[in-house]
């Protein structure tokens, strides 16, 4: 899950966090866990493939990262410990344009058929990197309406109550 305004943990640094991580998981799955160089060669290719600086790795979790690192750091989480279901809660959040193009290049590297990812977002340019399958609209905790990406464009030029409205009259 990747939060909107990712936690601080100081006093953990991101390095022993990530490997800790990844190797917590192998042992639940009965695998053994990785040796250092293994899994730094695994660190720095998804760390060179999201244009993050090695610096972070010896800083605490998130402590003093601008919101691009930040997000940027949970896109490697995902990447390294590969989860079947990711919650995105406003991953654009904060991003400038460059740090958006790095953060979506990490999330779409991580769609596969095997891989589930809800997002969830205000903005539709999102969209201009991501490709969903589907565009839902929640309303009072129900969906209400279900399109394809054109969905969101739509909700940008028209809003909510205009196409929420169009869709129950119709």
């Amino acid at each position: 899950m990747s939060f909107q305004n990712p936690i601080e943990i100081p006093g953990v640094n991101t390095i022993y966090f990530l490997r800790t991580a990844l190797n917590e998981q192998r042992k639940t799955r009965g695998e053994e866990e990785l040796s250092s160089p293994e899994f730094m060669k695994i660190l720095y290719e998804k760390m060179k493939f999201l244009e993050i600086d090695k610096s972070i790795l010896q800083r605490s979790l998130n402590v003093g990262f601008s919101g691009g690192e930040k997000k940027k750091s949970e896109v490697l989480q995902m990447m390294i410990l590969e989860p079947k279901l990711i919650l995105l809660d406003e991953i654009d959040s904060g991003l400038d344009i460059d740090a958006l193009k790095s953060v979506t290049k990490g999330i779409n590297a991580l769609l596969s058929k095997d891989v589930s990812v809800i997002i969830v977002t205000h903005y539709s340019r999102l969209l201009d990197y991501i490709h969903p399958n589907a565009v839902h609209i929640l309303s009072e905790g129900k969906i209400v309406k279900t399109a394809d990406a054109s969905l969101a464009k739509e909700l940008e030029s028209r809003g909510y109550e205009d196409v929420l409205h169009t869709s129950s009259t119709a």
